[in-house]
């Protein structure tokens, strides 16, 4: 079985967001986990994602060039493409699932990449998409019923 896990982007934006120094200190450190396990994915639209929010949205934004430097580092993780079959997939997971197309995005960049876990704070803890379990790291995890 695959031990692959895929980050949302607010996971990564947390991870540089200055605001909460305990939940970027809890992303970062998740962050360096995985990577060292070689098991992160993202996708391109997670990384764009990012770098519009980093640079725009954030009260210290970064500079282009350093989000730039940032996504250089992210990029040396597996990273989904964006083309038009899972454009398809999106929509076809947005339909049975009711999330935004944007989350049915993330979801099929996941099971694209054979992910068994999506780390993020938009889509519900503990709920299963496509057989890959959410998980917001920031909240303890749910605890199945046998």
């Amino acid at each position: 079985m695959s031990d692959k896990v895929f980050f949302d982007s607010n996971i990564l934006i947390d991870a540089y967001d200055t605001r909460d120094s305990n939940k970027q200190n809890q992303a970062q450190a998740l962050l360096l986990k995985v990577t060292e396990s070689q098991t992160a994915v993202l996708s391109a639209q997670v990384l764009g994602e990012f770098f519009v929010v980093v640079t725009r949205k954030i009260p210290q934004p970064m500079t282009s060039s350093e989000a730039g430097e940032v996504i250089a580092e992210l990029g040396a993780m597996e990273v989904v493409p964006l083309d038009l079959s899972l454009v398809q997939r999106a929509i076809a997971t947005q339909q049975k699932y009711g999330t935004s197309y944007w989350d049915s995005l993330i979801i099929s960049a996941a099971e694209r990449a054979g992910c068994v876990r999506i780390f993020s704070e938009d889509l519900n803890n503990g709920q299963l998409y496509h057989g890959i379990e959410v998980q917001n790291p920031f909240q303890p995890p749910v605890v199945k019923s046998i």
